[in-house]
């Protein structure tokens, strides 16, 4: 019996990143990216780990799709490598024809594919001419969105042009946590907005024929630790960085004059040409949102519990808000020691369809990182499906409330890696042997492929 249905027609997807899965680093004329230099870099990665064979997902991309279909999923959010399709400036056919195959493979068995354009991996020779940091950066992506929609777009439909720009702008060149480990704040606000423009440039190009295009930043609930001022213009300062840039640019073609004010010590205004505005705040046709965790924050001078953002932080991501301190909220966590709050989900969503223009909205990646381990050939993840249908809830609960919610992408479809931390974080629906290359699906992978066959929660 299903307690909690969702509308017709709604998307039930897994999602991935390329430099994450793919592996095959040096295969058919690829390119490298800031993510292969980052990892190959002693003590920028947890034990070292790269992405050189990942999940040998371009070798295997056959099984793993036919893995996804078993499970019941309707959609499949994946990203684009840049350096395999643009690799020092000129368009790669064997990259393209890679994706061919794949969103072939994909749609013959009935599954929606979701494009994304970036995902962080910036060609190494765009990060050596300026990166994000650099304007034409931006328009160096409106050439590779044009060579992938010409490509691809009579097979996707749906696309992504940049996930997570705050990841990207603060914790690639403000932290250094990410790729490409530049530690410079002047830098990072200048990312920021050119991933934006980015955006706005590819946009439209994308949208051409059959296209419909959003992006995904990656919003959090936003909670002072306390009434005090300090506390509470703590929580305005995080909030404007992390949700109402990205939105109030994304749907409303302006920046917020608070978080301006916040930036103004950084330039961040001298980046801000005539016209960007209206390029970056231009139509879309949907808002992805990613969504993990809370943040709740102090700006008193003797908070505690200040979170890392990786194994090995920088200095902070964080250009105006340096003094603020990331305090523990009392709820449990996962293995990535993120809190765990289903309602700061609900509270996006009904925050972004009451103060932001109306656009459809996805859950673009929402997951959970647990110590799985496999027994007997069989891995319960009784954790992760309790998270999962917690925010299942607070999904279901934001479409009684009126918010336009289309779909869900849970991250992640398999075991990968995870970055900085490389492969000591297991976020998947399918445990990933890395070894053997061996997939079995968790207890999670089963429970939410019920879920997606039935259209809802039992």
């Amino acid at each position: 019996m299903i307690a909690r249905g969702f509308p017709e027609g709604f998307v039930w997807g897994t999602a991935t990143a390329a430099y994450q899965i793919e592996g095959s680093v040096n295969a058919d004329g690829r390119g490298v990216s800031i993510w292969d230099t980052f990892a190959h870099t002693p003590g920028r990665t947890l034990l070292g780990d790269t992405g050189d064979v990942a999940n040998d997902h371009y070798v295997r991309f056959r099984e793993d799709v036919a893995l996804m279909a078993d499970l019941g999923v309707t959609g499949y959010r994946f990203s684009l490598s840049w350096p395999r399709i643009r690799p020092n400036g000129r368009t790669n056919e064997q990259g393209l024809d890679f994706y061919r195959r794949l969103a072939d493979e994909l749609l013959a068995v009935g599954i929606t594919p979701f494009a994304t354009l970036y995902h962080w991996d910036l060609p190494q020779e765009l990060e050596d001419a300026g990166g994000w940091p650099a304007r034409d950066t931006a328009y160096r992506f409106a050439d590779y969105a044009s060579v992938a929609h010409d490509a691809l777009g009579d097979r996707v439909h749906d696309w992504i042009t940049v996930n997570e720009p705050w990841c990207a702008a603060f914790l690639g060149y403000g932290s250094g946590d990410h790729a490409p480990g530049v530690r410079d704040s002047r830098a990072a606000v200048r990312a920021a907005h050119h991933l934006l423009l980015a955006h706005g440039l590819a946009a439209p190009i994308l949208r051409s024929g059959e296209g419909r295009v959003g992006a995904a930043p990656n919003l959090y609930a936003v909670s002072p630790a306390s009434d005090a001022p300090e506390d509470l213009d703590a929580a305005r300062r995080v909030d404007g960085l992390q949700n109402r840039f990205f939105l109030d640019a994304l749907l409303k073609g302006s920046y917020p004059v608070d978080v301006l004010e916040d930036l103004e010590p950084f330039g961040f205004d001298e980046a801000i040409q005539p016209g960007d505005m209206g390029v970056i705040g231009g139509p879309i046709d949907f808002l992805g949102i990613n969504y993990y965790s809370r943040h709740t924050v102090s700006g008193l001078p003797d908070a505690d519990g200040h979170v890392a953002t990786s194994p090995f932080a920088g200095a902070s991501p964080w250009p105006g808000a340096e003094h603020v301190a990331f305090v523990h909220g009392g709820r449990p966590v996962t293995d990535m020691g993120w809190e765990i709050d289903p309602e700061g989900l609900h509270e996006i969503l009904t925050r972004v369809a009451k103060e932001y223009p109306a656009v459809p909205l996805y859950i673009t990646e929402n997951g959970a990182a647990y110590p799985d381990e496999l027994v007997d050939g069989e891995c319960a993840d009784p954790e992760r499906v309790a998270y999962l249908e917690g925010h299942l809830r607070a999904c279901h609960d934001a479409i009684s409330d009126g918010v336009p919610l289309k779909g869900y992408f849970a991250w992640s479809f398999m075991d990968n890696f995870e970055w900085g931390w490389g492969y000591g974080k297991r976020f998947g629906l399918v445990h990933v042997d890395y070894d053997t290359q061996v997939r079995t699906p968790k207890s999670s992978a089963r429970w939410f492929g019920d879920v997606a066959r039935h259209n809802g929660l039992s």
